[in-house]
């Protein structure tokens, strides 16, 4: 019993103290919203077809089915042209702070808006990869992804190198300005009763906005120091369930595509990726998939191996090599299908998903080769590279304060 307990106290220990994989949850942050900006720019010249006015799928249409399933769309609060570039033009700004990770909680608030939004508006554009970006959209909110490889990160550090060099910290504006400027447009869309198809994404909101503003309040007081740290187990447990939910969901897209290929005849024959690699609509590089599927036997070894690695993927989490073995297969086979089948955006959005399993040390080793690669390049540009960090520098690493 004395085990136990011992066991299940170090277990909420390890929960509540601190907000575990520090670096999976930054590639993800990173991996989606890189993913999403990319989409949306390099569809900026068809954005209006794709989800604007001039699209095939109508702003009636598009308000009839919300209404139906009670999904989330900013875009619907208005069939006017300015209020869509407005929407279009914030996704994408949100989807770069969010890749840089400044003001990663707003910035995740508002890609998750972004996302909904545009999403929501046209449902039959997407290509699979879009509906994971819809489920981590929502989960990255919860979660304190810019604890490295942020400019948050970078803030953070330097704030608290600054008093040991005698340096006065200066106070944080920005922040202030943001959570009263969201908050007047929170409060606006609510009492205009624009948040008329359902009440999770105002309740979110409302309780994220008033969240930000009491960490806020309490940081600036000293003498709350059992406040800070309440709202520290907070943040932190619900940061690790996110993560645990972001697994849970990788697995489960894998194990349903798994099982769900098994009762496909072309599946049990060996012949279910002959056929996509001649559909025109999947065939960017003809030649290509003429020559990868020149073969009847390697058509046969890939689609097998296809469905035995996504079935077996959940039950490798126990043992790290054979976990590793299958990233690097899974990882591999989304980038073959980028290329050969012309899904790059699909792709991206499943390696991502992956990612959240890579180990700790490949990541802060691959941290430490862009480093490398970025202090290369300002040397080329003949910049002068700044000499070696101090410890409290080089705590941007590893610190995150992401407001």
């Amino acid at each position: 019993m004395n085990r136990l307990s011992l066991t299940l106290s170090r277990g909420v220990a390890r929960v509540t103290e601190a907000a575990l994989g520090p670096y999976q949850s930054a590639v993800v942050r990173i991996g989606f919203a890189g993913t999403w900006l990319l989409f949306l720019l390099r569809e900026f010249p068809h954005r209006r077809e794709l989800y604007g006015p001039s699209g095939p799928w109508g702003w009636n249409l598009a308000k009839q089915l919300t209404a139906d399933n009670h999904a989330f769309s900013a875009l619907l609060w208005s069939d006017g042209r300015l209020w869509f570039e407005c929407c279009y033009t914030l996704a994408i700004l949100a989807s770069a702070a969010l890749l840089l990770g400044w003001r990663t909680r707003t910035a995740s608030l508002l890609f998750m808006v972004g996302v909904l939004s545009l999403q929501n508006r046209s449902v039959f554009v997407g290509d699979g990869g879009d509906n994971v970006l819809h489920l981590m959209a929502f989960y990255l909110v919860f979660t304190r992804c810019g604890q490295v490889w942020s400019l948050d990160a970078r803030r953070a550090a330097q704030g608290e190198a600054a008093p040991a060099r005698g340096e006065r910290v200066p106070a944080d504006r920005v922040g202030p300005v943001l959570w009263a400027v969201l908050g007047a447009a929170l409060g606006t869309a609510t009492l205009t009763g624009r948040f008329d198809n359902g009440w999770l994404v105002p309740a979110l909101l409302w309780t994220a906005w008033a969240g930000l503003g009491l960490w806020w309040a309490v940081g600036r007081r000293a003498a709350w120091e059992q406040p800070r740290i309440l709202l520290d187990v907070v943040a932190n447990v619900l940061h690790n369930g996110a993560l645990a939910v972001i697994m849970a969901e990788a697995c489960l897209i894998y194990a349903t595509a798994g099982w769900y290929k098994i009762q496909g005849s072309r599946w049990q024959d060996g012949t279910a990726v002959y056929y996509p690699l001649h559909l025109d609509y999947f065939s960017p590089w003809p030649a290509l998939a003429d020559l990868m599927s020149s073969s009847g036997t390697i058509m046969m070894i890939v689609t097998y191996g296809t469905v035995m690695v996504q079935i077996a993927f959940p039950f490798t989490l126990l043992n790290r090599r054979a976990k590793n073995v299958l990233l690097v297969l899974m990882m591999t086979e989304h980038a073959v299908i980028a290329v050969v089948l012309g899904l790059p955006f699909f792709s991206l959005a499943m390696i991502t998903a992956d990612a959240v399993f890579l180990p700790t040390s490949f990541l802060r080793r691959l941290g430490d080769l862009a480093a490398r690669a970025r202090g290369r390049l300002v040397r080329r540009a003949g910049r002068t590279v700044p000499g070696p960090r101090s410890p409290e520098e080089s705590a941007a690493d590893r610190v995150g304060f992401t407001a």
